[in-house]
């Protein structure tokens, strides 16, 4: 039996030893593959890591990043010049238009009537000034008169005169009685009485003239007013008609038909898609090195995965804050610096402008290249 169970226990031995040959090797195994990812893994991030700071080197210096920038678009508000009930809306929210085109019609009865009645005004004055001028013409034809007059009232002096003296040398040798001297005398005097009358007559016809003839420039005058009055009328009857100042998309009606409108009174806008460019707030520090005709990598947020080339046109002359509605007091007892900002404008390319998928109040992110700043040259 003790022979037996040796046998036994020393087979089950010779049956256990090859085992812990094979669980020393896979912990080995083991080891050597998790080497070989961990020296991947390295290799790739220090790959990864030359690759990014080749970037940075050769380009990522040489570029000013903001995300504080933002679509804009210079939106023209539509407001009526003229108070009017609206008659017609000639388009919809979201509608393209062009210059030109009708936007709204106010009811222009009243408008109409106004034009009409200054039409006629000029008329009665056209007919006014024609009657003064046919006036100033009688009056010239009774100057002639009255100088036709005075000749023949000088006439009638001459021969008086000529009477007179013959008559009074008559007088003087006895010849001729006193009664006859009396006569000549009174014949005398009465042609000077007639030249003075015709004289006279001249005068008031040659004054007469010069009244009408000031009667008819005030009249010329007062017709220029009523053809200005006449412009207004039609001035304001056209702006019963509103149409868009330019193209692009009408957005925010206000108003329905029926609706009492006042002159100034905001009742829609067109934002003009074709001339949308990036406002980006750039900090003070950030200034340095940005300047009109630099190159700008601009990522529009509602475009992923894209990104385009603007140029810059310009810098705010000042700070955001100057315009804001109440600016900053720095000049107090307490004080705490805050970084300013400034406002870039970033000119946009025609093709990305043309295929109207810009909105303005978009958000972008801009990187402006020092490299082809003028200042940073």
């Amino acid at each position: 039996m003790d022979q037996q169970n040796t046998t036994a226990k020393e087979a089950r031995e010779a049956e256990v030893k090859p085992f812990p040959a094979r669980t020393e090797a896979a912990p080995a195994k083991k080891g050597s593959r998790k080497r070989l990812v961990l020296g991947a893994v390295a290799l790739i991030a220090l790959g990864l890591a030359g690759k990014e700071g080749y970037a940075y080197w050769t380009v990522g210096q040489y570029m000013i990043s903001t995300d504080d920038a933002y679509l804009k678009a210079d939106i023209t508000a539509i407001a009526p010049k003229v108070q009017g009930y609206v008659k017609q809306i000639a388009v919809q929210e979201n509608q393209k238009v062009k210059a030109g085109d009708v936007l709204f019609r106010l009811d222009d009865g009243d408008y109409t009537n106004a034009l009409k009645s200054a039409q006629n005004q000029v008329a009665t004055q056209d007919v006014t000034i024609k009657r003064i001028a046919a006036q100033v013409k009688a009056a010239e034809a009774t100057v002639g008169e009255a100088q036709a007059q005075k000749v023949a009232a000088e006439a009638g002096l001459k021969n008086a005169q000529l009477k007179y003296n013959r008559v009074e040398a008559l007088a003087k040798s006895s010849v001729a009685a006193q009664s006859a001297v009396d006569d000549a005398v009174a014949a005398l005097d009465q042609a000077r009485a007639s030249v003075t009358g015709a004289n006279a007559a001249i005068a008031a016809a040659q004054a007469n003239v010069s009244v009408l003839q000031a009667q008819g420039s005030e009249a010329q005058s007062q017709l220029a007013s009523l053809k200005l009055a006449v412009d207004q009328a039609q001035r304001n009857l056209d702006r019963t008609v509103l149409r868009a100042p330019v193209d692009g998309v009408v957005a925010n009606l206000a108003v329905r038909e029926g609706d009492l409108v006042s002159p100034g009174q905001k009742i829609a806008a067109v934002v003009p898609t074709d001339a949308i460019y990036v406002e980006a707030n750039y900090k003070e520090t950030q200034i340095p090195g940005i300047a009109p005709g630099a190159e700008v990598k601009v990522t529009i947020d509602a475009l992923p995965g894209k990104s385009f080339t603007g140029t810059v046109t310009s810098l705010a002359p000042a700070t955001g804050s100057e315009f804001s509605l109440l600016p900053p007091q720095n000049a107090t007892g307490n004080f705490t610096k805050v970084v300013q900002r400034v406002p870039v404008r970033i000119s946009l390319p025609k093709a990305l402008l043309e295929t109207g998928r810009l909105r303005a109040g978009l958000s972008a992110v801009v990187e402006v290249d020092r490299r082809t700043s003028p200042e940073g040259k």
